[in-house]
C-alpha cells in the first residue's frame, strides 16, 4: 500500500516538474476576453502581471503550475474595467466631506452638514453633492441660514455636477468678496441687488481658489482612500480628467513608493503652468501612469443652466447658458495642443457647446487621423452635428448614467426636440465604431455596473421609465463591455497593453457574482464583485 502512494507522488512529482511555472491561474470560469471576436475561455495563466496563455482549464492546468490557483467555480471572469471620464482625485477629496448626495430637500442639506461639523470642527466646512432637481422646491438655495449657523466659520458647498456652488458670508469675506463681479463664463447670483452666496462656473473659482490645499498627509489619505474604493467596484484604471502638475508629481512619487496602484489615465487642466510642464518634459508613461493629454472646459452643466445652447432655455428664456472663455482662445489651445502632438479633451454639453468644439477641432485635425481628440461628455448634439465626430475621427467620451440622472428633468429644460438629440450614445458610437463610457465620478456614483445598467436598460432602479428611456441610443450588452474596457483603453491609446484578457496583456481582472452579460435588468443591480486583480495581484476580496 506505501509503495501505491509513493508511486502517486512520484507521478505527481514528475508530472509538476514538466510543468511551465506561472504566478497565477484562473480556472473553472467563464472568461470574457474581450478580444477582436469577443471569445469566451475556461482559464488563464499569469506571469510577471500579464496574461501568459488562455484555454480550457484542464490545458491550463496541465501546461502550468502556480503558487496561487483561482478555482472561480464558474463565475463570470471580465478585464479589469476602465472609468474612461471621473475624477479620481476629486472623488478622494469628496470623502473628506460631508456628503450631501441625494438628499432630498435644502434643510436636509443643512441638517447633514451641522452633524458633519460637530465631528470637523476645525477650518473651512466643505460639503459636496446636493442638487436641486432632487427636492421638490427646486430653486437654488441661498446662503441665509449658512451665514446665521456659521458666521465665523467659512462654508462651501459644491453642486453635484461641480458647476456650481453655494458659499457663506465669512467665505465670501476670506476670500475677499464685497459685490457681485462681471464675468467670462460665470455668474455670481443676485436677489435685490445683494449676493445670494449662489456661484456658477467660473465664478465658483473665485472663492474655491481659496481653500487651502490638502499638505501631503492629507493629499496620500484622498487618493488611498479613493483607490481603495476603485478596486471594490472592479475599477483597475481611471481616467482623471483636469488635474494640475503637482498632482502629476505627487502621483508619480507615491506609485513608486508602491503606496499607489491604481492605473491613471492624466489630462492636465487647461492652465499655462500645466502646458509649460508637459511640453517641456514631454508625454509621461510607465505601467500605472500615463499623462498626454488636456483637458478644456467648453460649457457648463445642463442641471445648473450652464451648458451652452444655440437657443435657450425651455424652462428659462432668457438663458441660453455660456462658453466658459472666448472662441479665439478653444482655437489657440488646439493649435498648440496640435503642434505638440498632444491629445484635446473638452468638456462639451450643450449643443452649441459642441458645435464650437467640433468645428475647432475638424479644423487642425482636417480629416480622419488617429490623434483620438476626444469630446468628454457630448450631451446635446445638434441633429446637423453627429457626422462632425466622424468626419475628424473625434470620440465622444460618454458617461450613461448622467441620462438615467438627467432624463426626469432634461426634457423640461430642453424641450421634446432637442432631447430627442441628448444622451445618444448609439448614435454617437455609429461616427467612429467604438465610445468609451465612463461615470463622471463623483457626480455619478462610482459604479462601473451602473455605468452598464444605464447604457444597456436605460431605467432606474424602480424600473422607470417602463421600456426605457430613448431606447433607440440603448448600446448592446457587448456594446457597454468593451465601452468599459477595450474601447475605453483605446481612448487613452492603451488598447496593446490592457482592455482585453488576451496573451501579452496586462493580467487586470475582475470576477464577479453574476454574469451581467446573461442577467435580468433587476439582478444586474445586485451584482457584486468578488475580487479585483491589477497586474495579477489581488487588490480586493469581498468580505
Amino acid at each position: 500500500m506505501k509503495s501505491f502512494i509513493y508511486a502517486l507522488i512520484l507521478i505527481a512529482f514528475l508530472s509538476s516538474c514538466g510543468k511551465e511555472q506561472a504566478d497565477v491561474i484562473v480556472y473553472n470560469a467563464k472568461v470574457y476576453t474581450v478580444n477582436s471576436k469577443f471569445d469566451t475561455v475556461e482559464a488563464f495563466a499569469v506571469k510577471d502581471g500579464k496574461i501568459l496563455a488562455v484555454g480550457k482549464s484542464d490545458e491550463i492546468r496541465k501546461k502550468y503550475k502556480a503558487t496561487d490557483e483561482i478555482d472561480a467555480a464558474g463565475k463570470a471572469v471580465y478585464p479589469g474595467f476602465i472609468d474612461a471620464h471621473a475624477h479620481f482625485f476629486g472623488y478622494g477629496q469628496s470623502l473628506q466631506t460631508a456628503d450631501l448626495r441625494e438628499t432630498k430637500s435644502w434643510e436636509e442639506v443643512i441638517q447633514r452638514l451641522t452633524a458633519f461639523a460637530k465631528t470637523h470642527p476645525d477650518g473651512w466646512l466643505i460639503g459636496n453633492g446636493w442638487d436641486q432637481n432632487d427636492w421638490e422646491d427646486k430653486a437654488f438655495p441661498t446662503n441665509k441660514v449658512l451665514t446665521e449657523l456659521f458666521p465665523n466659520r467659512p462654508v462651501f458647498l459644491n453642486r453635484i455636477d461641480g458647476h456650481a456652488a453655494i458659499a457663506n458670508q465669512k467665505a465670501f469675506d476670506d476670500a475677499g468678496i464685497k459685490f457681485e463681479q462681471k464675468l467670462t463664463g460665470g455668474d455670481m447670483v443676485t436677489e435685490n441687488g445683494k449676493l445670494t452666496g449662489l456661484l456658477i462656473d467660473n465664478a465658483v473659482a473665485l472663492v474655491e481658489s481659496k481653500i487651502p490645499s490638502p499638505d501631503a498627509k492629507l493629499a496620500e489619505k484622498i487618493l488611498t482612500d479613493a483607490q481603495r474604493n476603485c478596486f471594490a467596484a472592479g475599477l483597475t484604471t481611471i481616467d482623471d480628467c483636469g488635474l494640475g502638475f503637482e498632482a502629476v508629481d505627487f502621483i508619480e512619487k507615491l506609485q513608486k513608493e508602491n503606496k499607489l496602484k491604481m492605473r491613471l489615465y492624466v489630462m492636465l487642466s487647461d492652465a499655462e503652468p500645466n502646458y509649460n510642464y508637459l511640453f517641456k518634459r514631454g508625454a509621461i508613461k510607465t505601467d500605472r501612469l500615463n499623462v498626454r493629454a488636456f483637458k478644456v472646459y467648453a460649457d457648463g452643466a445642463l442641471g445648473s443652466r450652464g451648458a451652452c445652447l444655440l437657443k435657450p432655455y425651455t424652462d428659462m428664456p432668457q438663458k441660453s447658458g455660456f462658453l466658459l472663455s472666448d472662441i479665439k482662445h478653444y482655437q489657440e489651445v488646439a493649435a498648440k495642443i496640435a503642434e505638440h502632438n498632444f491629445q484635446m479633451c473638452t468638456h462639451a454639453i450643450g449643443d452649441s457647446a459642441n458645435r464650437v468644439m467640433l468645428k475647432i477641432y475638424n479644423n487642425v485635425l482636417k480629416g480622419k487621423n488617429d490623434k483620438r481628440w476626444r469630446i468628454e461628455h457630448a450631451q446635446v448634439v445638434n441633429s446637423y452635428d453627429f457626422d462632425l465626430f466622424g468626419k475628424a475621427s473625434i470620440i465622444p467620451s460618454v458617461q450613461p448614467t448622467h441620462a438615467t440622472s438627467d432624463m426626469y428633468w432634461a426634457g423640461q429644460r430642453l424641450g421634446a426636440q432637442r432631447l430627442k438629440d441628448a444622451y445618444a450614445y448609439k448614435q454617437l458610437l455609429k461616427q467612429n465604431g467604438w465610445i468609451p463610457l465612463g461615470t463622471d465620478f463623483p457626480v455619478e456614483n462610482i459604479n462601473p455596473l451602473l455605468t452598464f445598467y444605464a447604457a444597456t436598460v436605460r431605467e432606474d432602479a424602480k424600473g422607470f421609465p417602463k421600456g426605457g428611456f430613448q431606447m433607440e441610443n440603448a448600446l448592446t450588452p457587448e456594446e457597454a463591455i468593451k465601452g468599459m474596457t477595450i474601447w475605453a483603453a483605446k481612448a487613452n491609446f492603451e488598447e496593446n497593453e490592457k482592455g482585453s484578457l488576451e496573451i501579452g496583456k496586462f493580467a487586470d481582472f475582475v470576477i464577479l457574482d453574476n454574469d451581467i452579460l446573461k442577467s435580468s435588468p433587476q439582478k444586474i443591480l445586485k451584482t457584486k464583485v468578488l475580487k479585483t486583480y491589477l497586474n495579477g495581484e489581488k487588490v480586493y476580496e469581498a468580505k
